[in-house]
């Protein structure tokens, strides 16, 4: 008989997910909450499955999608030289530096009115929400990683006559990289959170998205509505981690050789 630990590393996983979920299904079904306040899985099921027929699901994703990586892109191109002219220059991180870390600490919902005041009910405004998630976070990852880096990496390379843009291309850059990416992946969940603040708050006649569909749900008292948007945006979260930022993560660690 094989040993716990020699079993495939997702059987226990699933296991406790599907306890979890029949316990779930067993204690709605019992009559001990309402449906209308907990839906069971099996109605979020059933919602989710109306949905994908419709259409309805698949156009609200798209339309969240290109938000989500129009305004992370936005962020991210920003803040990575914004990040690295904040370790460069020392009076630039006394001001923009300082300034990013106090606005990475806004919570994101509170930009969507003045975005609705600057930009009125359009798709600007929630990029501009998803952009100002975005630009901090990344621009404090890359001033910390560039100012990170082992002063020995650059005294060899200057000894060897790198400097100016060799340098940095060469040298910082390369040893910031693992710094840099985990403020991207921290840039990429801050956008996702401040897009569903927006969306949320700003329905837009272009483009009715992930957020604004979980807000209907609420309106309408759809909790099986809800939840089922709540598990899409997990999942489309977990598939952009192990199809992008993992893999990256994988190569960068093997080409150190610190993974085979």
């Amino acid at each position: 008989m094989n040993s716990p630990s020699r079993l495939p590393r997702f059987v226990i996983p699933t296991l406790v997910a599907l306890l979890a979920l029949g316990g779930w299904e067993w204690y709605v079904r019992s009559g001990r909450v309402s449906e209308v306040l907990v839906p069971a899985p099996t109605h979020i099921v059933q919602w989710f499955a109306e949905s994908l027929l419709s259409g309805e699901l698949l156009a609200a994703t798209w339309v969240t999608m290109r938000r989500l990586i129009l305004g992370f892109a936005i962020g991210a191109a920003l803040g990575v030289p914004l990040g690295a002219l904040c370790a460069r220059v020392r009076w630039v991180r006394d001001t923009l530096g300082v300034l990013a870390l106090g606005l990475q600490t806004l919570p994101s919902v509170c930009w969507v009115p003045l975005a609705l005041l600057w930009f009125g009910i359009r798709e600007e405004a929630v990029l501009f929400v998803v952009v100002m998630g975005t630009i901090w976070a990344v621009v404090i990852a890359v001033q910390e990683s560039v100012l990170n880096v082992p002063p020995l990496y650059l005294r060899a390379a200057q000894t060897m006559g790198s400097n100016g843009w060799h340098l940095w291309s060469r040298v910082i850059f390369p040893a910031a990289l693992p710094g840099v990416l985990s403020g991207m992946k921290q840039g990429w969940a801050f956008a996702w959170r401040s897009l569903m603040a927006a969306e949320i708050f700003v329905v837009i006649v272009t483009g009715f998205g992930l957020g604004s569909l979980l807000n209907a749900g609420r309106e309408l008292l759809r909790m099986d509505q809800v939840m089922g948007v709540m598990a899409v945006v997990m999942l489309v979260g977990l598939l952009a981690d192990l199809i992008f930022f993992s893999p990256l993560e994988r190569w960068l660690r093997r080409s150190r050789g610190l993974e085979r």
